[in-house]
């Protein structure tokens, strides 16, 4: 099993600290229906990167039937490795500058009128049409789909992969179920952090998972 959880969990870990979620989760839970589209999101969330991993992981083993290492995976790193080395490059050109304001996404400032089931959709959105999130959740999957192991392994590093990724978003919603003061004031520090650091966190890690992922392909190929 270890073969299948071992590749996958630094683009786990990357999932979980992309701050465009963990900023919309925030911000839904600080809404006037803060709860229920809290509980929504975080679910739509769930659903929306099980269902990318199932499909690849799905997909992947389809084209592993003897278990070993494919070299499909291998050009895939390569293709995802050089897609997140780019994104970190033109978010850097990107970057916020001193006495500059950018303007936020249009969804963020609708998010005190969501219901639940768009709060739900927009995770599912974040989650298949945020590149951010996508490329290092297909790599993961990718990952666990080129192991030399059973179904069986693959569906429970499929599962473990679901909740590291799904970090970000767990852990405000059991902060904020909670109710205690202490709780709110812990959310209100997640909040300045992730405003504050954002910028360089969207540089950085997909910078270091597209290097991890361009040198696995270099690795496999050659």
């Amino acid at each position: 099993m270890g073969e299948a959880i071992g590749p996958m969990l630094a683009s786990a870990v990357a999932v979980a600290l992309s701050p465009l979620p963990l900023i919309a989760v925030l911000l839904v839970l600080a809404s006037p229906r803060g709860r229920a589209n809290g509980v929504a999101f975080t679910a739509g969330w769930l659903l929306g990167l099980a269902a990318v991993s199932a499909a690849v992981v799905t997909a992947g083993t389809a084209l592993n039937p003897a278990r070993t290492t494919p070299t499909w995976s291998s050009w895939l790193k390569l293709a995802l490795g050089t897609v997140l080395v780019l994104l970190a490059a033109r978010q850097w050109r990107e970057r916020p500058r001193p006495g500059r304001v950018t303007a936020p996404p249009a969804w963020l400032l609708s998010i005190d009128r969501l219901t639940a089931a768009r709060s739900a959709g927009l995770a599912v959105v974040l989650v298949i049409a945020h590149p951010k999130t996508l490329v290092p959740a297909v790599g993961g999957a990718a990952s666990i789909a080129a192991a030399p192991t059973g179904g069986g392994e693959k569906a429970v590093a499929a599962a473990l992969m679901v909740l590291v990724g799904s970090l970000g978003t767990l852990l405000p919603l059991a902060a904020h179920l909670r109710g205690s003061a202490q709780a709110r004031h812990t959310l209100g520090e997640w909040r300045a952090w992730t405003a504050t650091h954002s910028a360089a966190i969207m540089i950085t890690v997909p910078l270091l998972l597209g290097a991890e992922y361009l040198g696995d392909a270099v690795s496999g190929l050659t």
